[in-house]
């Protein structure tokens, strides 16, 4: 079933990247955090189904998006060019990425956009768990860094969430990690088979992310992602 939203508000957050605030008067959308939803519009006479992640939790009538413009990228193109009143259409919510236990440590290992999903993920954790949250966000540059002044704010305010950040071509100012996320793990974590470790990021992240787990000792049962990127690694 598909939902025609309404652009309430946007605002960028990095030169490429914008948060879209769409709502659904009357409908409350109901998820598991993580889930994503879709994007449709037509495009010379094609319908383009592209899908994004609510960075919010369900329970409202709205859903918000943040967005990466790539320069060959149709659906981010015509997500950056929505503007307040502008209507959307957007599918059911859907996808395998959900906290499997709120009573157990988790991490959350993103790189980029995969930030996104995660987000929800951990304000249902940072209201319902009973452990300890580890953000561990990779990018490359410190001005392309997504959603650092919220998680900054909510490690603030939360004194059982970490956050790190670690980039892979900082200038020379930088004086965090450098290098990608599965490059830290051995390092930022000491018990892999207790804590629960959510994975999500472009394909090669993800697999290299995912393989490193396992050799310090983390059990299939304890990573999580969504599942496809093996494919897409494997059909490169």
């Amino acid at each position: 079933m598909t939902h025609t939203a309404t652009v309430v508000d946007t605002y960028r957050l990095t030169p490429q990247v914008k948060s879209i605030r769409l709502r659904v008067p009357d409908h409350t959308f109901e998820f598991e955090p993580g889930q994503h939803t879709t994007v449709r519009f037509e495009s010379s006479g094609e319908t383009v189904v592209r899908p994004y992640s609510p960075t919010n939790l369900p329970g409202t009538d709205e859903l918000m998006l943040t967005i990466r413009r790539y320069d060959d990228g149709l659906a981010s193109s015509y997500m950056h060019t929505r503007n307040p009143g502008d209507e959307v259409t957007v599918g059911p919510l859907e996808g395998a990425l959900a906290l499997d236990d709120t009573d157990r440590d988790v991490a959350f290992l993103a790189s980029g956009t995969g930030i996104t999903p995660m987000m929800a993920m951990l304000r249902q954790y940072l209201r319902d768990g009973s452990g300890n949250a580890h953000v561990v966000l990779g990018e490359k540059r410190e001005e392309t860094l997504l959603l650092r002044g919220t998680l900054n704010e909510l490690a603030a305010n939360n004194a059982n969430l970490d956050v790190t950040f670690t980039l892979s071509d900082p200038n020379w100012e930088w004086t965090g990690r450098v290098g990608y996320v599965q490059e830290h793990l051995e390092d930022l974590f000491d018990e892999f088979e207790a804590r629960d470790f959510y994975v999500c990021g472009v394909p090669p992240m993800v697999v290299d992310t995912k393989e490193r787990l396992r050799e310090l000792g983390a059990p299939d049962e304890r990573i999580h992602s969504e599942g496809w990127e093996e494919g897409a690694v494997s059909d490169e």
